[in-house]
C-alpha cells in the first residue's frame, strides 16, 4: 500500500498541475496540500529518520520562502510557488532538487519561448479557440509554468529517496 501512494500521488498530482494550469491558468491548493500530506504520512512509515524527515521540511519551507518573495513581486503565481514548495518537500536538500529547479528553469525558458512564438503566428489564429490552447494563445495571459514544473518533477522524482525505497520494496518483497 505505501508503494502505491508513491507511485502514484506524486505523478498523479504533478500530471493534474500540468493540465489544470493549461485549462485554466490556475493550479488548485488542494494539489501542493495532498503532496505535503501525503510526504508528512509516508515518509515516516518508510524508515526515514527525523533528521532526514526534518531536512526535508526545511528544503519545502526554504522553497516556500523563496518563491513567496518571487509571488510578492509579480515574478512568479501563487499556484507555481505552492507546488514548487510542496515538491521540493519530496526532493529534500538533495541533488535531485538541484536537478528540478535547473530541469524547471529550463522547461519553464522553452515553454516561455514557445509560448511567445505560438502568440502571433499562423497556428494561433486557427487553434487558439481549442480548451487546450486558448490561455496559450492570450496574449493577456501569463504563462502557464505549472507545466514546466510538472514535467521536470516528473522527469527527477524516479531519483528520488522515497521512489527508490518503493522500488527496492517491489524488488525483494
Amino acid at each position: 500500500m505505501l508503494e502505491a501512494l508513491i507511485f502514484v500521488v506524486f505523478p498523479f498530482c504533478m500530471v493534474y498541475a500540468m493540465v489544470s494550469d493549461i485549462l485554466s491558468m490556475t493550479i488548485a491548493n488542494r494539489v501542493p496540500v495532498i503532496l505535503a500530506a501525503t510526504f508528512a504520512i509516508v515518509a515516516p512509515l518508510t524508515g526515514m529518520d527525523m533528521s532526514a524527515y526534518a531536512m526535508h521540511f526545511g528544503a519545502g519551507a526554504l522553497v516556500l520562502c523563496v518563491t513567496f518573495v518571487l509571488f510578492a513581486l509579480r515574478a512568479m503565481g501563487g499556484g507555481d510557488a505552492k507546488l514548487l514548495a510542496a515538491t521540493s518537500l519530496w526532493m529534500g536538500f538533495s541533488l535531485e532538487l538541484l536537478q528540478y529547479l535547473v530541469q524547471a528553469a529550463i522547461l519553464g525558458g522553452i515553454l516561455t519561448l514557445g509560448i511567445l512564438l505560438y502568440r502571433g503566428s499562423v497556428a494561433d489564429v486557427f487553434t487558439g479557440d481549442n480548451v487546450f490552447t486558448r490561455n496559450l494563445a492570450n496574449k493577456h495571459v501569463g504563462v502557464p509554468y505549472g507545466i514546466a514544473l510538472g514535467a521536470a518533477g516528473l522527469m527527477v522524482y524516479p531519483s528520488t529517496q522515497l521512489m527508490h525505497w518503493a522500488v527496492a520494496r517491489l524488488v525483494t518483497g
